[in-house]
């Protein structure tokens, strides 16, 4: 195995989505070795055959050059879609009315020659109601419902436009009653596990129950496979109001969040998103939730080689507010240029974190961090102070279950976190922590041990000098968790 020796890193993760454009094991190596460590497959395109090869493909690169990069499924959710349309798509104009019924009428027309369409959730027809808006294709198509029926709704197009077979339907004035898990999620949850994928994310989380429910299913389908205890951590992606105005218990219970900006700018006031996701970030901090933004952020470089100046602007907003990652999705999945996506996110990250790292100030703790007593989250905390005035190079931590990972990370001190464990499944949830490279490797007998090893590591890799002052955190026994208590000053090639 030939490890990563001068991988470009910073402490902002980078997520990048697998598709046709990024699926060879070339790409691939391209993708990790310009920063990618998270790699997302969305369940809602392409086959399981197809994904297990993508999931093989990016285990052997990650073997081969000694980076464990993280895999995220994306499960596909309720989304309400609307049926076949006759002729495959219908022209709706402004001002003209259109019916939505609970089946699709025999001529694609009412009775009056309205065009008449209908929906994979015939329960819309129930649950919508006079007043509220009815949006087709992301919202390029908008409607008001003005009258309803035992059998369909009728509305008035307010924004018209082509809308064709399969186009995604938003309700964003209506609580709808689906299922926050459809069957088709329940196998994917069920092949994830099989396939050992790292994260899940939830689509149209409305409310904290909704990943207590996943949380039950993973814990069911563990059970029923054979392992108990198999721990897939869960990211909540916000793209509701109700998630927005639901986000405090949603934190109480997910193990990260994702800020989906292309449903929430659908479903919400589009002006109101830029606050809302500073508000999003801000609160997942406060908790100690990782945090993703994502949705379009360079999403000229589908087709363009570089991205806009309005984007670079975008990525490093985000940035700038400590977010733990940041997400591609077209630009890697289908774009022309994944690897250059990569390549400018990264170069974005770099200066972007290069000014903070200007200012630096020891931040106050998370508040449920501070309010929870944990002694590994205080040791954390009192590392960060001692890291700041030796002007420490790296903090290395052994964290078995990531949780001293988590603990440092949280704190959002610019310095690069090495955590060390024996778990290459943890070392790979590690992935999505801010600031945090994770090592995974057998437990030395002693932490004597695991110093020199982490000095030689961290010199032979050129990711340190002699002379530099290292924070060493761990306990005994290696590769117990729980244990951690310690904390040592190491100068770099020095043997103290």
């Amino acid at each position: 195995m030939t490890d990563v020796e001068n991988l470009p890193e910073t402490l902002t993760k980078i997520v990048a989505t697998i598709g046709p454009a990024s699926a060879s094991e070339e790409m691939l190596e391209r993708l990790i070795r310009a920063g990618a460590r998270v790699f997302r497959i969305n369940f809602s395109h392409g086959a399981p055959e197809e994904h297990a090869e993508w999931v093989r493909r990016i285990r052997a690169v990650g073997a081969k050059i000694g980076e464990p990069p993280a895999i995220l499924g994306d499960l596909p959710g309720p989304k309400i879609r609307l049926n076949p349309v006759p002729g495959g798509s219908v022209e709706l104009h402004t001002g003209g009315l259109v019916s939505v019924g609970r089946a699709p009428a025999p001529n694609g027309a009412a009775e009056d020659s309205v065009p008449w369409l209908s929906t994979t959730f015939p329960g819309l027809v129930d649950e919508v109601m006079p007043g509220n808006r009815l949006l087709i294709a992301d919202g390029a198509v908008r409607t008001l419902v003005v009258d309803k029926t035992e059998t369909s709704i009728r509305c008035t197009v307010t924004h018209g436009g082509v809308v064709s077979t399969g186009k995604g339907v938003n309700l964003p004035d209506t609580e709808v009653s689906l299922a926050p898990l459809t069957a088709r999620d329940r196998r994917h949850v069920a092949w994830a596990l099989a396939h050992e994928v790292d994260f899940l994310a939830m689509s149209f989380v409305r409310r904290a129950q909704d990943l207590r429910e996943l949380r039950r299913l993973i814990e069911d389908e563990a059970e029923r496979a054979g392992h108990p205890g198999l721990r897939v951590s869960i990211v909540a992606k916000i793209e509701l109001p109700s998630a927005v105005r639901g986000i405090d218990e949603i934190l109480d219970v997910t193990d990260a969040i994702m800020i989906a900006r292309g449903d929430l700018g659908v479903e919400m006031d589009l002006a109101q998103v830029p606050v809302i996701q500073k508000d999003l970030i801000s609160r997942a901090q406060h908790h100690g939730t990782p945090c993703i933004v994502a949705t379009q952020m360079l999403e000229s470089m589908i087709d363009a080689p570089a991205p806009t100046r309005a984007e670079a602007s975008d990525v490093a907003g985000a940035i700038l507010d400590r977010v733990d990652a940041v997400m591609l999705s077209g630009e890697t999945a289908v774009g022309r240029f994944p690897d250059l996506a990569v390549t400018h996110m990264r170069r974005i990250a770099e200066c972007t974190e290069a000014h903070l790292a200007e200012t630096i100030t020891v931040p106050s703790p998370p508040g449920r961090l501070q309010a929870s007593g944990y002694h590994t989250a205080a040791l954390a905390h009192g590392v960060l102070t001692v890291a700041r005035d030796i002007r420490a190079t790296w903090l290395v931590v052994w964290s078995q279950a990531g949780g001293g990972a988590r603990y440092l990370s949280q704190n959002g001190f610019p310095i690069p976190i090495l955590a060390v464990t024996s778990d290459v499944r943890a070392a790979r949830q590690m992935q999505l922590l801010r600031g945090v490279t994770p090592l995974p490797m057998p437990a030395p007998v002693d932490i004597a041990a695991f110093i020199d090893h982490i000095d030689r590591y961290l010199r032979e890799r050129g990711r340190a000098e002699v002379g530099d002052d290292i924070i060493v955190m761990a306990g005994e026994p290696l590769g117990e968790v729980g244990v951690t208590n310690r904390m040592e000053i190491r100068v770099i090639g020095s043997g103290e």
